[in-house]
């Protein structure tokens, strides 16, 4: 019996208050990856301090859509997609 993946797209805040977007299909694990600096390029340089947020997807492919969209907006629609999410950067 075959088990379904859930993937994810999630945000990380950065020491640097920069925010990264990202998908995986476990969140807990890829933030320690990148804590670790084994992840991104981006988040080697700019070190993760948090997941901010993360929306579980039934595909892959509407979880990268949610990545790329949110990677290609200025970081003032960035803080008010997450602002619509409840969440606030501080």
């Amino acid at each position: 019996m075959a088990t379904h993946k859930i993937y994810y797209f999630y945000v990380l805040l950065c020491d640097d208050q920069s925010l990264y977007g990202g998908f995986t299909t476990d969140v807990g694990e890829r933030f320690a990856t990148h804590r670790a600096g084994k992840g991104a390029k981006y988040t080697r340089l700019h070190r993760p301090i948090k997941v901010l947020f993360s929306q579980a997807f039934d595909n892959k492919h509407d979880a990268l859509h949610a990545e790329w969209a949110f990677k290609h907006q200025s970081r003032q629609k960035k803080l008010a997609f997450l602002a619509d999410q409840g969440v606030t950067v501080d």
